[in-house]
């Protein structure tokens, strides 16, 4: 199940000619997409752009209406390749997954798709997700771009920009036979807006309709001498028509006062269309733009960073003293490309770019105040006021350094009730036994393992590479390898790249399968192994099964990761055994979100109706905990925490669960496999109890009563005694 529903809302896309769409960023371009005739979508999930799969998903009965086919990719190669069915086909289709990991993984089919060229309209989304944490090595969607020739979209961060870039791109591929590349950002993805709807759009020719009149042209697939002759049309067709698109419909845009001859008008901003509102935030505050847009300053806004346009750039800097590029990441592409056209034209303009602003990092609101302020405090002081043109202003922000020896670190971790979190304390207590290991992580939530309070794990290398990471680590020694992949991981490329592989080569090692039942790390979404039914997916596919038909035959199933001891034991044995060759334990328990997001509605209808419902509570009795807090140092669960107590003699806090706790039991297993201390209990919280429950909650406290009294009256008692004086 995903993590959210989509069914709502996706009704919206039905909306006609005239009307106006409210809406978040994933479903205006969604709803895009419907009108320009798409007749096909698939993808893979990945943030920023997970929500997409989950719209069209939920949308999937409005897709089918029209006679568009939806396909939830096993992985972006699998996604980039679907584009095959625009190569011969007048067909529009889009695919969508997460950059720059996911462009990684489909840059085979693209690089292909690139060089043969497509017949229908190619649209390649992508979340850029550049600065934004979302756990990612920073790189930009830019360079494969140029690398393929592939055209490269980024609109401004509106509902109308998006939507009229998805219209562009569609018509720039088909115009230049060329894929285009859209990328949206987390803001313009989650952005909330509206926008005057279109009618939806049948497909023009439906992927049935292909399939019944098959079509081949051998000029477009890639093989020599064809290959040869498509770098050719890539030059010296498909780029001009490109650039004459662009240019003709005026994808670009220019805002501000170009014919200025104050100071205003010798300076000029060129940006990328995704860094738009950020520029007129820090022209806002200095003083340069209102809130409605309008700007000083002169603005060319670039929604097409590739291919650019020479004479557009040119006729922008004419009359102009200097010219700063606003582009976010390294290596600085647009800056370079711009300077050489200002050398070539033996243009005066002076070009400035990553010396008022970082050379790397994230474009936040202050740094592009600062780099902003800094070039035109150089080139237009006479616009700022008074107090920007000081060279000796005070700094609103606080410095790092003290902000770091103040603020305490709070590193990602896994979330309340988290079913990894045992089998990494388990982890954790089997290397206090054996020693440490080399672990290879894999890309999801397991990898906060590699932090505290855990600290296992030393490399991550890609989606479903955890096994393979760890591949020159297969050679005869005292220890064996971990390595750590998760469900989603596993189907996406692990099943073969990892474990095939892993089996071929006769490896030794331990390969811990984290089996949450579906992606969980990117919204839940079902896969093949999830255990729901799905109406219109094939699932409850056992992970255990395929790895036995890969060939493993040392397989261990654990169906409830909080039992702590059996997760224990299970790694003692695959990393002691005398059995040759792979050891594969998959561990399975749902993701308690999404298992607390399920159970919680469906538990207080239950409430409400009048049937006994029984939620567990755990809690640490204060009179026995010792405040060591192993239990902390060996979970790690948010819900611990410590509390002081009032009693004098007791100086040391004590453990304590907060509300947040999920139920799920981790702690007191970890504390019972552990051998720490017998402080956790749990209390079952019976709603709508029935007349046993009454009997018993009365049976008990009677013998919880007397045995009280009992205690009490053994002890000495002092308060009717007086003092003498002496």
């Amino acid at each position: 199940m995903a993590e959210r529903s989509f069914a709502k809302e996706v009704q919206q896309l039905r909306i006609g000619a005239g009307e106006e769409f409210r809406g978040e960023g994933i479903l205006a371009l969604t709803k895009a997409l419907l009108q320009c005739g798409v007749g096909y979508v698939g993808g893979y999930q990945g943030a920023p752009i997970s929500h997409l799969m989950d719209v069209l998903a939920d949308g999937e009965e409005i897709l089918s209406e029209l006679g568009v086919h939806f396909e939830a990719s096993a992985n972006e190669a699998a996604a980039g390749a679907t584009l095959a069915a625009s190569v011969h086909y007048p067909i529009r289709g889009a695919v969508a997954w997460k950059s720059t990991v996911g462009t990684n993984v489909a840059s085979d089919a693209l690089a292909n798709l690139a060089s043969g060229g497509v017949t229908g309209g190619a649209l390649i989304v992508v979340g850029e997700d550049y600065g934004e944490g979302s756990s990612i090595m920073q790189e930009r969607s830019h360079a494969f771009a140029m690398k393929s020739q592939m055209w490269l979209l980024d609109p401004r961060p509106n509902l109308e920009s998006i939507v009229k870039a998805v219209e562009d791109g569609f018509e720039l591929s088909e115009a230049s036979n060329t894929p285009v590349m859209l990328q949206v950002r987390i803001r313009a993805c989650h952005v909330h807006g509206r926008f005057i709807a279109k009618d939806n759009q049948r497909p023009k020719m439906s992927v049935a309709e292909a399939l019944e009149n098959p079509r081949r042209d051998s000029a477009r697939v890639v093989l020599p001498p064809a290959a040869f002759a498509h770098e050719h049309e890539k030059v010296d067709k498909r780029w001009p028509a490109a650039v004459d698109f662009v240019r003709e419909r005026k994808l670009n845009e220019h805002f501000g006062a170009p014919d200025s001859n104050g100071a205003d008008g010798k300076v000029g901003i060129v940006l990328q269309g995704g860094m738009y509102n950020g520029v007129l935030r820090a022209l806002q505050l200095l003083g340069l733009a209102d809130v409605y847009g309008e700007s000083r300053i002169p603005l060319y806004v670039l929604n097409v960073t590739y291919p650019l346009v020479d004479d557009e750039f040119l006729a922008f800097c004419a009359g102009k003293d200097a010219v700063l590029v606003v582009e976010e990441g390294q290596p600085n592409y647009l800056e370079q490309a711009f300077g050489a056209m200002l050398h070539n034209a033996d243009s005066p303009t002076r070009l400035r770019g990553k010396d008022p602003f970082p050379k790397a990092g994230e474009y936040t609101g202050q740094v592009m105040l600062d780099g902003i302020r800094a070039f035109l405090r150089d080139h237009a002081a006479e616009v700022l006021s008074d107090q920007d043109r000081a060279p000796n202003r005070s700094q609103d922000a606080v410095p790092a350094e003290e902000l770091a020896a103040a603020v305490p670190p709070r590193p990602p971790g896994f979330c309340t009730g988290c079913p990894e979190r045992p089998i990494f304390a388990a982890m954790k207590l089997v290397e206090k036994e054996l020693g440490e290991h080399h672990i290879a992580g894999d890309i999801g939530c397991h990898l906060f393992a590699s932090l505290p309070p855990f600290n296992m794990g030393a490399t991550t290398m890609g989606y479903g590479l955890g096994p393979a990471s760890a591949s020159a680590f297969n050679v005869p020694a005292a220890k064996r390898s971990i390595s750590i992949i998760g469900d989603g991981g596993f189907w996406h490329n692990g099943l073969n790249s990892s474990i095939g592989g892993a089996v071929f080569n006769k490896s030794n090692g331990l390969v811990v399968v984290v089996d949450n039942n579906y992606t969980a790390a990117t919204g839940g979404q079902d896969i093949l192994s999830s255990r729901a039914s799905n109406a219109s997916r094939s699932t409850k596919h056992p992970i255990a099964n395929a790895i036995r038909g890969m060939g493993v035959e040392w397989v261990r199933q654990i169906d409830r990761t909080y039992d702590v001891p059996k997760m224990r034991a299970a790694m003692t044995e695959a990393l002691t055994t005398d059995t040759p060759g792979l050891k594969v334990i998959v561990a399975s328990s749902e993701c308690m979100l999404n298992r607390q997001r399920r159970e919680k509605p469906q538990r207080a209808q239950a409430v409400k109706d009048g049937k006994r419902v029984v939620q567990p509570r755990f809690g640490v009795d204060e009179d026995v905990c010792t405040g060591d807090h192993a239990c902390i140092r060996l979970s790690g669960c948010p819900s611990l925490s410590v509390k002081r107590l009032d009693d004098p003699l007791r100086d040391d806090p004590v453990a304590a669960i907060d509300e947040s706790c999920v139920g799920c039991g981790n702690c007191g297993e970890v504390a019972d496999a552990a051998v720490l201390c017998p402080s956790f209990y749990r209390a079952d919280v019976v709603h709508n109890p029935n007349a046993v429950d009454r009997f018993l909650h009365r049976l008990r406290s009677r013998l919880i009563g007397a045995l009280q009294g009992r205690r009490a009256r053994g002890r000495l008692d002092f308060s009717g005694m007086t003092a003498r004086a002496g």
